[in-house]
């Protein structure tokens, strides 16, 4: 880049010493319409659980989804995104309970579709809220089988279309996913239902309180490095995205967001697809507990979902999603 003019006569500051002119010349700006919210639902009645390890989350059982849906509905959030969180009973080696007609995510899909039918749903496909090893494959000799799991994974992105979901999301990072479930829904009259994949999605230590939501972090007792991505590699997304893109996924997810927002630029910039960017819990409550603490500023709430239009994400899934819109309705 070229630096034109030099001081005196050029002064930067006079662009930024009024909060009309930093207005004006802002090169990035958050809106509702780059927010969905992820809702955590589970079994029972009259059920609105906090989630410890995430200050301000609950988990909802379906006749209380109201609650948390009539906010999405008032602030105009244009998709919920839905997270299981399984009863222990109901979890086995193969994460059969994922693909039960009357299990909790179809029943909320139900619950929504029917009174909120202005806004998207999105369900995650992955077995690891389901499975008694908290894995998002089976096991067999000891191994995530990549392509046994791909056959359950195909009947749970079908039966979560036939129950009314908008966008379909595999978050499992299986190899060869996402072709197999757009085969599928294509041949059962689904060519309307979206494929959001996590193609780059990392193995992670900010899942923590993730899985504490959805019940899995007891049963984990292995890592999950041998099918998420190597958090050292640049290079291994781009092949992950390509392969997706073939595949027939309409938007790709990075995950987790902050740490890496260079992977989210260098996709946006090469690939020129919609790229969806997962604030995911870990930073969520850092930045909770950092503003509890009175170690930051609620700013800071702000400034961390910025970072992510200003590297390129069309939307974010984030926690912070209807705090956020409830101060950009404000102004």
């Amino acid at each position: 880049m070229k630096i034109v003019g030099k001081f005196p006569n050029i002064r930067l500051r006079r662009v930024r010493n009024s909060a009309w002119i930093r207005r004006l010349i802002s090169e990035n700006n958050l809106s509702i319409n780059d927010l969905i919210l992820p809702i955590f639902v589970r079994d029972g009645k009259n059920k609105v659980e906090p989630i410890k390890s995430m200050p301000g989350v609950n988990r909802y059982s379906v006749d209380k989804l109201n609650l948390i849906m009539k906010k999405a509905k008032k602030y105009k959030i244009p998709m919920v995104a839905l997270f299981p969180y399984t009863q222990k009973n109901k979890k086995d080696k193969y994460g059969t309970e994922a693909l039960n007609k009357n299990n909790i995510i179809c029943k909320s899909l139900k619950f929504i579709k029917k009174r909120y039918s202005g806004i998207g749903v999105m369900c995650d496909v992955a077995l690891d809220p389901y499975t008694s090893h908290g894995h998002d494959g089976i096991i067999i000799n000891k191994k995530i089988d990549n392509d046994k799991t791909i056959e359950i994974l195909v009947k749970q992105a079908l039966l979560q279309a036939e129950m009314g979901c908008d966008v379909i999301a595999p978050s499992d990072m299986m190899d060869g996913r996402v072709g197999a479930i757009r085969k599928a829904l294509d041949k059962r009259n689904f060519q309307n239902v979206s494929i959001l994949s996590y193609a780059a999605k990392y193995a992670s230590s900010f899942y923590g309180p993730f899985r504490d939501a959805v019940g899995s972090r007891k049963n984990l007792k292995s890592d999950k490095k041998t099918y998420q991505m190597d958090f050292r590699n640049l290079n291994e997304a781009f092949r992950e995205i390509s392969l997706d893109v073939k595949e027939g996924a309409d938007i790709v997810m990075v995950k987790p967001g902050m740490p890496y927002l260079d992977i989210i630029k260098n996709i946006k910039d090469n690939f020129k697809i919609p790229v969806f960017a997962y604030q995911v819990s870990g930073e969520y409550s850092l930045i909770k507990n950092g503003i509890k603490n009175k170690l930051i500023n609620e700013e800071a709430i702000l400034e961390s979902l910025m970072a992510f239009k200003r590297a390129g994400a069309s939307a974010i899934i984030t926690y912070f999603a209807l705090e956020i819109a409830r101060k950009i309705k404000k102004f």
